[in-house]
């Protein structure tokens, strides 16, 4: 008897899950069919479903497809999990993470959201988990069933969320054990070209973003500029339909289900990464009492808030695991120490919201319900340029800026012991700066300070307090004005050529140094016979990229020289190291840094007449997340270089190990530009194509596009995507 009854006991054991899984797999096979998705003939997936929720199924289905490796990875980020793939090298990363993506609040968060964003999520975790299902050849590295209260782990689609303003480093040297090292990082606590290091290993960044009003072209139509710089495949080019209202087509940060930067059939958004102040660091005086840290505040002490946070890392032997106590005061969690002071840090940290913010801008049909999207102010890292089908256009600063004594200086550590140093909650939209229908027609953002987003129709900086904005002139902000200065009567295609003028204005001070350099050393100097053809190419030199620009290569290299000779004094003289070497550079440096640069590329490439595009490559050989290279592979010429010399379409690019070519990892992402009006007409391309699969035929595809500006068009309506249907289906059907 007693045998029946165990025997009894794990039959109903093992068919609970079973049977769990079976109404999984029929309720996915249901949202499956309400979904279609179409694939274009550039491999682009458009999405249609009878609801949000099925649109938002076949999304992630459809990405899933695309490039799984890099939605898992996104979430092993988010979630603090990559040491689970990695190994222990990792682990500082999610502990990083961990401080703020905690799994019981985040699933407290999700239990708390309304019940049509978790209906949301929950048709995330489905496509995810149906093209698991549906694919078992497929093996994640960590995750095998996604939870739709992940989706709060990641709700913004920026390359760098707020929570890499911690160092690693940092990290490890306060909780870590004696001795133990941390990972080589960039970001604050990396190398910066301030800090005197070579341009090769440095990775420029930023993007731009441009609204034109319909007062100020041919069509009278609003027209806008979708440009950001990241690392390449760092997004999916995606169109998402369904009965119930949207119609997004745009760019979506892998493994999220909203469009982060695009546009729908009335209006359209671009995000540039902003120089707001939103993060603080606070010094906070702590006391010990009964081996636990306490810390002052007002003149009280208070126990300091402490919670176990357990790691799992990779290990040749299988899992193992790794225990932390993080504390905590009421600013945040600490992350360094600072002499005998311990540092927290205060972020923005409102998942549900800036999900809400995120998803509901995509929706949105006019200003007014784009602005009560951004009147959540959940967006903490990114300016926002905007364009509409009613020909208006506008600019917001990121909008959340938490409110603060201005008497403290918010650039350093503020002492946390002081409640004067508290937030004061959050600087209202209309309080931050922004430009709604500027007279003079158009708006710009290149990463640079919003005191020229408008020409003379800017925000004031001395009507705001210093902290909502710490970012400076650029090359590519001077050249964004110069290009919307000098054009009227802009079109669609005035504007795609304006995001790939070739002019650099960073050289129009240094090469003119450079040639009175020249012109002014003795005939005794070696360096003037040496250098004389290399001064008459550039003397002449119209300071714009091409692929056959021989003077372009050589401008290049010197500028990498010569910036990494100035760096530190530019920085110290609080100038820009164009300026720098215009006014107080030393002659015979400006003229060593020539010499330099013509050796380097003679080395390399066996004269110093060596083309731009000879140097300047764009290759794809497989589609791992750390891109590898070979000069004995196929590459394509690229012609535009780096933003930091002004270009507006930037190619950031270096030498790799065993490479003397340099290969672009990052810069121009995806471009896109739309013209709004009865109905949207749009030009994209994406670097690369679609696919993470080197067997696709839409792996590389738009390679050559990418390389020359040739913008392929945006098949938005179904009339336009009807004949250029490469295939149809509903996900795993």
């Amino acid at each position: 008897m007693k045998k029946l009854v165990l025997a009894v006991g794990i039959a109903v054991a093992t068919s609970a899950p079973l049977a769990a899984q079976s109404r999984d797999v029929a309720r996915w096979e249901r949202e499956a069919r309400n979904v279609t998705i179409t694939r274009d003939d550039w491999g682009i997936a458009h999405l249609t479903g009878s609801s949000d929720a099925d649109a938002v199924f076949g999304l992630m289905y459809a990405q899933a497809e695309d490039d799984f490796n890099r939605v898992e990875t996104n979430y092993l980020e988010s979630l603090g999990r990559l040491a689970e793939a990695e190994g222990e090298s990792a682990i500082w990363r999610d502990l990083r993470a961990r401080l703020y993506n905690d799994p019981d609040s985040l699933k407290a968060n999700y239990r708390r959201s309304p019940p049509w964003l978790r209906t949301l999520m929950n048709a995330w975790a489905d496509g995810l988990n149906f093209y698991l299902f549906k694919h078992p050849d497929v093996r994640p590295r960590v995750i095998a069933h996604f939870e739709p209260w992940m989706a709060l782990a990641f709700t913004e689609g920026s390359i760098g969320p707020d929570i890499e303003q911690v160092c690693q480093k940092d990290l490890v040297a306060f909780y870590g054990r004696p001795g133990e090292r941390g990972p080589r990082e960039s970001g604050r606590c990396g190398p910066t070209a301030g800090d005197g290091a070579d341009p090769d290993e440095l990775e420029p960044g930023g993007s731009n973003g441009i609204a034109v009003a319909a007062s100020n072209t041919a069509n009278h139509h609003a027209l806008l500029l979708i440009n950001p710089h990241t690392s390449f495949f760092f997004r999916d080019e995606v169109q998402m339909t369904s009965h119930e209202g949207l119609n997004a087509y745009g760019a979506v940060t892998w493994g999220q289900f909203f469009i982060y930067q695009g546009f729908n059939d009335r209006l359209g958004w671009m995000h540039t990464s902003s120089g707001v102040d939103a993060i603080d660091e606070y010094l906070e005086t702590v006391v010990m009492k009964a081996d636990r840290p306490w810390f002052t505040y007002g003149g009280a002490e208070r126990p300091m808030a402490e919670s176990a946070v357990v790691l799992s890392y990779r290990t040749p032997a299988g899992l193992a695991r790794r225990r932390f106590l993080v504390f905590r005061t009421p600013h945040g969690p600490i992350v360094r120490r600072a002499g005998e002071r311990w540092v927290s840090i205060r972020l923005m940290h409102q998942p549900v919201n800036a999900l809400i913010e995120s998803y509901t801008r995509t929706k949105a049909r006019d200003y007014p319900a784009f602005r009560r999207s951004v009147d959540l102010r959940t967006n903490s890292s990114n300016n926002t340029v905007y364009a509409d089908a009613a020909g208006g256009i506008a600019y917001f600063q990121a909008n959340f800026i938490p409110r603060r004594d201005t008497s403290f200086n918010w650039k350093e550590p503020v002492d946390g012991s002081n409640p004067a140093t508290d937030w004061h909650g959050v600087l209202p939209v209309d309080s931050i700066p922004h430009v709604v229908n500027p007279p003079i027609g158009w708006i710009y953002n290149s990463n640079d300070a919003p005191w020229q987003a408008a020409g003379p129709d800017s925000p004031r900086k001395e009507a705001f307090p210093a902290y909502v904005d710490n970012g400076g002139e650029s090359a590519r902000g001077r050249h964004a004005v110069r290009v919307l200065e000098h054009t009227r009567d802009f079109t669609l295609e005035s504007l795609m050529h304006a995001a790939f003028d070739p002019y650099l204005p960073w050289f129009e001070k240094p090469i003119p140094a450079l040639v009175q350099a020249w012109d002014a050393a003795a005939d005794s100097n070696p360096l003037k016979a040496r250098l004389r053809e290399q001064i008459g190419v550039l003397r002449t030199w119209d300071m714009r990229w091409s692929a056959t620009s021989v003077p372009t290569t050589l401008a290049v290299f010197w500028g990498e020289n010569v910036s990494r000779r100035v760096a530190r004094a530019a920085r110290g003289a609080g100038v820009l190291a164009e300026d720098y070497i215009q006014r107080q550079a030393e002659p015979g440096a400006l003229l060593a840094a020539l010499a330099a640069a013509s050796d380097t590329i003679a080395a390399r490439f066996g004269t110093w007449r060596t083309p731009w595009g000879d140097v300047n490559r764009f290759q794809r050989l497989n589609d791992n997340i750390q891109p590898t290279f070979n000069d004995s592979a196929a590459s394509i010429p690229v012609a535009f270089t780096a933003g930091q010399w002004g270009s507006l379409a930037s190619f950031a690019a270096r030498a790799y190990p065993g490479t003397h070519k340099r290969y672009g990892s990052s810069g121009n992402s995806f471009v896109a530009v739309v013209e709004f009006g009865p109905q949207v007409h749009a030009r994209a391309v994406t670097a690369g194509g679609e696919s993470g699969h080197s067997a696709s035929p839409h792996f590389n595809d738009e390679a050559q596009r990418y390389s020359t500006g040739n913008l392929r068009e945006v098949y938005f309506t179904p009339a336009q995507l009807r004949p250029h249907t490469e295939k149809q289906y509903h996900p795993g059907m």
